[in-house]
């Protein structure tokens, strides 16, 4: 007699996270908003009206008007064609800056919680000491010494964050260390390496994700933060916190100036927060 049973279908942990994370409208809602920014990067040239570096005297402080949808800086530069572009370095300093963070705190958190004992003791000390100074702070310190500029804003923000990526990528592998799968490897005399980063990182790669999502949108604001006190990217470059820097003399004048690069901002970092909350939410549905 024929089986008549259906064959269930076995769903990869990934699948199931993309399922959980496609049924959250409200991080699917950050997700599109996030992906128009990515997109407007990317395709800036053929979106902007203008070049946004082109001054027009004649248009000096214009306010919002069918020919300058978001109006123009004191340079009579276009402010809409500023934000297209300006979305380019933003969003890179923040992904930049959390992959390379995520990268460093996977790798080290991950050796340090496995080996335990004095290693863990030791550099864990060296993180208290290193996460007592506020990150924002330490990044402007080495602003200051570094010097504005793309590379080195990405540099200062990096350096603020690692302690975090790597406490919790310990806290981690704290809990993967007990597991059952890891005393096979151990008696089949798998290296410490492979144990490490072959067998335990992929187990805890899907909470890292989530962390990192999260400080894209904290990387962002603090890099704006820089270029606002003239430590991050600096004009003309058409970065959004330096956008904010310039319009700040005129915000009763000219409110534009300063509103519309707020707006982008915020609603950046937004529509990141939301997409990690529902991150979060897919990869372990208890929290809910």
């Amino acid at each position: 007699m024929a089986d008549t049973k259906k064959k269930k279908k076995k769903q990869s942990q990934l699948g199931m996270i993309m399922k959980r994370l496609r049924k959250n409208k409200v991080a699917m809602t950050g997700l599109v908003i996030l992906m128009i920014m990515i997109l407007m990067a990317v395709f800036a040239p053929l979106i902007a009206p203008y070049d946004p570096t082109e001054m027009d005297f004649s248009s000096t402080y214009a306010t919002p008007s069918l020919k300058h949808l978001f109006g123009c800086d004191e340079l009579g530069r276009d402010i809409l064609s500023r934000l297209i572009y300006g979305a380019r370095y933003s969003l890179s300093l923040g992904l930049i800056s959390a992959l390379i963070g995520m990268v460093l705190g996977l790798f080290f958190g991950t050796w340090i919680g496995f080996e335990g004992g004095k290693v863990d003791m030791f550099w864990m000390r060296i993180m208290d000491i290193w996460s007592a100074i506020p990150g924002q702070l330490l990044a402007i310190v080495i602003s200051t010494a570094l010097g504005a500029g793309f590379v080195n804003t990405i540099i200062a923000m990096t350096i603020g964050g690692i302690p975090g990526s790597i406490r919790s990528s310990r806290a981690m592998c704290l809990k993967e260390r007990e597991m059952e799968y890891l005393e096979a490897a151990k008696i089949i005399n798998c290296s410490k390496f492979k144990i490490m980063y072959v067998h335990m990182l992929p187990n805890i790669v899907a909470p890292a994700i989530v962390g990192t999502t999260m400080a894209v949108g904290i990387t962002i604001m603090g890099a704006a933060g820089l270029s606002y006190i003239g430590l991050g990217i600096q004009p003309p470059s058409p970065e959004w916190g330096a956008m904010l820097s310039a319009g700040r003399t005129y915000i009763l004048q000219y409110p534009h100036m300063i509103v519309f690069p707020g707006i982008f901002l915020a609603i950046t970092v937004l529509a990141i927060n939301l997409l990690g909350d529902g991150l979060r939410d897919a990869i372990d549905p208890k929290n809910k």
